[in-house]
């Protein structure tokens, strides 16, 4: 999201338009490079960066994100200067959005500006959570360690994401080949055989209730085409452009965690997620509640991200962790049981380690089991439909010409 501001810097008033998360993460920004904002409202239209990147919805696979997170911590740790690091990075680079982002931050940081603020500025590319922890790193002098840290993290978000993909693979392809069998039949194949009904029974042949249904079906499909599409299309905008919005997305969200077998996928991926993120924030030195604020928005679902900013509150106020996480509706009871433990020894990181490998791997089994599951079942349901078109049509045809012969 773009925002404008005007501020101070150096005595002088000046005037900008950058993109951020927030307005509060852009405030954020702007005071880390010595700038005093005065003013910062959300801005219209299409802006550049300083570095030069038209802000728009292009974005980097994250197969290049992982080269070159992994590249860039190599070279520091070898002791290679910052500046002459990106700048061969974003020589060697194969996608061009990424490499005029490089070249972006390079000029940012030569020009004094921390590596994390660099990055803040392009949010299609680098997430608040990749932000924060490269921030923390910086702060601690660990950022090629925390670099690693990060290359590994965005591994293991896109294995989940093939891997979710390649089993929805052919639901999806059988769903598409349904749903397009039911209105090429409906739309194009029943009326033709409701005419040869018609012509060989006449117009007062009685009909079996499910075939004359059917048929009136199909005449009113393929008399209102258009105001069905327009209907159905304007529907689906209508739906799409509400669940964009803060309480439509909350909303959605909540109905993923009602739907039988969807809610167990969705809460094991997000406790797997905030898991992991969560551990790595606080390896890297990064305050609970900081880290509590930045998990929230990584785990890509507002019911859990409201219950995250709720547990914050009761942890500003003195209590452990694991207590408002116990009394979550949603996080299991493991992942309170195992913060209590990581809290009484001293290492959450660690044990929230190994509540994500566990939960990734329930993960697994679950979307592959459900694969499984649904492929039978999607083509009972195709090969239901068609036979009892097939038998609504066909069964009268059959009748009328046995008794044309009688």
């Amino acid at each position: 999201m773009k925002f404008s501001y005007k501020a101070l810097k150096d005595g002088k008033e000046i005037e900008g338009v950058v993109e951020g998360s927030t307005k509060e993460a852009v405030v954020s920004s702007l005071i880390h490079q010595g700038i005093h904002p005065v003013a910062v409202k959300a801005a219209s239209g299409s802006a550049k960066g300083k570095g030069g990147l038209s802000f728009g919805s292009k974005k980097v696979k994250l197969a290049d994100l992982v080269i070159f997170t992994r590249q860039l911590s190599t070279m520091i740790s070898a002791g290679v200067p910052l500046t002459r690091s990106l700048t061969t990075l974003g020589t060697d680079c194969q996608s061009q959005t990424l490499k005029v982002a490089i070249e972006g931050i390079v000029k940012d940081v030569e020009g004094g500006a921390p590596l994390g603020d660099s990055f803040a500025k392009y949010p299609n590319i680098f997430s608040e959570v990749y932000v924060n922890m490269v921030r923390a790193g910086e702060e601690g002098g660990i950022l090629d360690e925390i670099l690693k840290r990060l290359a590994l993290q965005v591994e293991l978000d896109a294995s989940i994401r093939k891997k979710v993909k390649s089993a929805m693979a052919y639901p999806v392809v059988l769903m598409f080949v349904t749903i397009v069998s039911f209105f090429g039949i409906m739309l194009v194949v029943l009326p033709k055989i409701g005419k040869i009904i018609t012509d060989m029974g006449g117009e007062d042949a009685k009909l079996p209730v499910y075939t004359q249904v059917l048929l009136d079906a199909s005449t009113f499909m393929t008399s209102n085409v258009i105001p069905i599409t327009i209907v159905l299309g304007g529907t689906i905008f209508a739906v799409r452009r509400y669940i964009k919005t803060p309480k439509g997305k909350y909303n959605f969200h909540k109905l993923l965690l009602r739907i039988p077998v969807v809610n167990n996928i969705v809460i094991k991926m997000a406790v797997a997620r905030f898991a992991r993120t969560f551990a790595s924030l606080m390896s890297a030195g990064v305050s609970v509640l900081d880290a509590l604020e930045v998990t929230g928005g990584a785990i890509g679902n507002k019911v859990f991200e409201q219950e995250l900013k709720d547990a914050a509150n009761e942890v500003r106020n003195g209590k452990p962790l694991s207590e408002p996480i116990g009394k979550s509706k949603n996080f299991p009871p493991i992942v309170s049981q195992m913060l209590a433990v990581g809290e009484e020894t001293g290492q959450i990181d660690t044990v929230l380690i190994k509540v994500a490998d566990f939960y990734e791997e329930e993960v697994e089994t679950l979307i592959d089991g459900l694969a499984s599951i649904i492929e039978p079942v999607m083509i009972v349901v195709l090969g239901g439909a068609v036979g009892l078109i097939a038998a609504s049509v066909m069964g009268p045809i059959a009748s009328m010409s046995q008794n044309m012969n009688e």
